[in-house]
């Protein structure tokens, strides 16, 4: 495999360490617009190897967290939402620079998509616009726990601060303990919520739920989800409710927990041309219902603040990674997929 240089509006990242995202799984099963050959990998942490010559703001040297690929022109872009960007799609699962061409060549010199989410960090460098990456100076966290901020951690905390805009005193439901989930749990303590209530399939990542913050958790395996939760408040319901699982009845379930007035953020990634069911009578009563992609702010934004909280001891990520060499990717994949660890990182 051969890399171009970079252009002069790009900068040469050597990856250190990339968190495996259930997305990846879904590239590479062939259930997302991604064309192959490809590089995949989208929640990278390295270090800048190269710099184009219009690139300012960025030196060689700086560590990273690379983050996805947006055109920064149109009007939710310039709205600081930048993953509401409509060229979100055809850039990132696309896996390919604006103008359809690519950085990375085979052994036969035939192209191989290399832009990724703007990075295919599964590679050891990866060709990146500036605006996909956050600098992170000064911080002494290792590159593996930088890594999953990219996409995983910030599309759950976000959902809670900027879509549900969770406040204190306030009841959450979590649907899915995975690295999103557990994301929002973290996000709901710094929030202030008072009941934080988590369902999940695996016992492991329910004990590290309550270990992050959550105050009731149950196993979902043969549960509804919507009943135990109101079984929890009393009948009431939860002011807001995160759905992290991809799963239409989990998302169905989540709208159902949910008190008068009170909201639920669709996060999980359902199958293509699955539909949402839910009473309409329901939402009569004030309940609102939102899908958020990536947290619902820009990177650059989201990033520095969950670093801040993590330096005064109150987003401790760390405690849902599990890290593997890149060449045991296979068992990285394996424990995702049985829900053995909650936020795989490989190292390069």
């Amino acid at each position: 495999m051969t890399i171009d240089d970079p252009r002069p509006d790009e900068v040469l990242v050597r990856f250190t360490a990339t968190g495996l995202c259930h997305t990846d799984l879904e590239v590479a099963a062939g259930r997302m617009p991604t064309p192959f050959p490809v590089v995949a990998g989208h929640e990278g942490a390295g270090v800048i190897e190269a710099v184009g010559s219009a690139v300012t703001g960025f030196s060689q040297g700086d560590r990273v967290v690379a983050s996805f690929s947006f055109c920064g022109t149109c009007r939710n872009c310039l709205r600081g939402q930048p993953a509401y960007c409509p060229d979100h799609f055809p850039l990132n699962f696309g896996a390919q620079r604006a103008d359809g061409s690519v950085g990375f060549r085979d052994a036969s010199g035939d192209p191989v998509r290399d832009q990724f989410f703007g990075q295919s960090s599964f590679a050891g460098y990866g060709l990146c616009r500036p605006s996909s990456l956050i600098r992170v100076p000064g911080t002494s966290l290792p590159d593996h726990v930088l890594a999953p901020l990219g996409c995983g951690v910030i599309t759950g905390a976000g959902a809670v601060w900027n879509v549900l805009e969770v406040f204190p005193g306030s009841s959450v439901a979590v649907f899915g303990a995975g690295a999103v989930g557990l994301s929002a749990v973290m996000a709901a303590v710094a929030a202030g919520a008072s009941r934080i209530i988590v369902s999940d399939i695996h016992r492991s990542r329910l004990d590290l739920a309550v270990r992050l913050g959550a105050t009731d958790v149950f196993d979902a395996t043969n549960d509804a989800g919507a009943e135990t939760v109101r079984e929890l408040t009393a009948g009431l319901g939860v002011d807001f409710s995160v759905e992290s699982t991809g799963v239409p009845a989990v998302m169905a379930q989540a709208v159902a927990a949910l008190a008068p007035l009170g909201s639920a953020a669709i996060l999980g990634v359902a199958p293509d041309g699955a539909d949402l069911h839910t009473n309409a009578f329901a939402l009569l009563e004030g309940r609102t219902v939102t899908g958020s992609i990536v947290g619902h702010q820009a990177p650059a934004v989201l990033v520095p603040r969950i670093l801040a909280l993590h330096g005064k001891g109150l987003f401790p990520l760390e405690a849902m990674i599990s890290t593997y060499p890149l060449d045991d990717i296979n068992k990285a994949v394996d424990d995702v997929r049985s829900g053995a660890v909650a936020k795989a990182v490989l190292l390069h």
